[in-house]
């Protein structure tokens, strides 16, 4: 199998408010960018929209060494979700799920590829999360700039 490194990162201008999303996978000397944005959303949302996105562009299974600056994603996808599926999206609290949607999503998209969660510290100075946080923001600076 390829070995993939993905960088992501997510956020939002206000939470909710404009949000964008960001991914860099690398694999060997090939680099691909990806980005988007949305005009109403939360950080987590943009978060997991990363991760989903990345992993969507992969065309088939991967050995991925995954980093994201959100331990909210990071903690989902490796602490609790199996919990979340057993009891029917809910938390142990009993409350539904937030954003089970996307959770769905990338619980489908990761299963092909065997893949290590890493967490880096935000704005720490890392150079895949500086580019995806730089290409996140630059994501909400052109939704705004194409609002009329």
């Amino acid at each position: 199998m390829k070995r993939v490194t993905i960088h992501t990162d997510g956020g939002c201008h206000g939470n909710p408010g404009p949000g964008g999303w960001a991914a860099v996978l690398t694999f060997g000397k090939f680099t691909r960018a990806l980005s988007g944005a949305e005009p109403e959303t939360t950080n987590n949302r943009m978060e997991l929209t990363a991760a989903i996105e990345a992993l969507k562009a992969l065309k088939e299974p991967c050995i991925v060494e995954f980093y994201t600056d959100s331990q909210y994603l990071r903690h989902g996808i490796t602490l609790w979700i199996e919990g979340w599926k057993r009891n029917g999206w809910r938390t142990k609290s009993k409350e539904p799920v937030k954003n089970e949607d996307l959770w769905r999503a990338l619980d489908q998209v990761r299963a092909p590829h065997q893949i290590d969660w890493r967490w880096v510290k935000g704005h720490a100075g890392h150079a895949g999360n500086e580019r995806c946080d730089q290409l996140a923001t630059e994501a909400i600076a052109r939704l705004r700039r194409s609002k009329p």
